[in-house]
């Protein structure tokens, strides 16, 4: 058949097929969780949702020299998630803000979702630690290469970094590229010398 097409339709429209075909397993493809990464079970989304402070991170591309990063987290009406990331750029002196939707893998009480921020592309997003209390969580990409650690306040107390770090360890993930946030006021004197 792909050869009968071949010879009827002009080759542009061929590979014009061919891509919007990928565009569409792409929109369908769910992430997956890394192995030996268990998303968190008993999760309740509504507790969930709000702001945080990114303390700690696995650089990445899209986040590089970003300092006073943060993300808010609002549930929809369609059971999706609101995703806005901010951080501040000290080179430009200007906020970056990213916006996105999350969507449950599975069920909802699993803490493995897709979030999206360009179009049909997902990426992985399980909550893989949270504090009882929601006031801190440990999150894995698709990867084990991106590594966030949130807080509902700026900085964690020693010991909690000491559990968070022995977690991640154990996960497998190396723990020598994760990056601790300096203190908000030590971002703000730093921000304030570059201006």
């Amino acid at each position: 058949m792909l050869v009968s097409l071949w010879r009827v339709l002009p080759r542009g429209l061929l590979w014009l097929a061919a891509l919007a075909a990928l565009w569409a397993l792409a929109a369908c493809s769910t992430p997956r969780t890394p192995d030996g990464i268990q998303p968190v079970t008993g999760f309740d989304v509504n507790r969930y949702t709000g702001h945080w402070y990114e303390v700690a991170r696995v650089d990445n591309t899209f986040e590089r020299g970003l300092t006073q990063a943060s993300a808010t987290y609002t549930r929809s009406a369609d059971n999706t998630v609101k995703v806005v990331n901010r951080g501040y750029d000290p080179v430009r002196k200007e906020w970056k803000e990213a916006e996105g939707v999350a969507r449950f893998v599975d069920e909802p009480t699993r803490a493995a979702l897709k979030v999206s921020f360009f179009g049909p592309f997902y990426g992985g997003y399980n909550v893989v630690a949270l504090d009882e209390n929601y006031q801190w969580a440990m999150v894995v990409g698709s990867s084990k290469d991106y590594v966030w650690i949130l807080s509902r306040t700026p900085t964690l107390p020693g010991h909690v970094q000491e559990h968070l770090l022995e977690r991640a360890q154990a996960m497998g993930i190396d723990v020598h590229r994760i990056q601790w946030a300096p203190p908000a006021g030590e971002q703000l004197a730093r921000r304030a010398v570059m201006t």
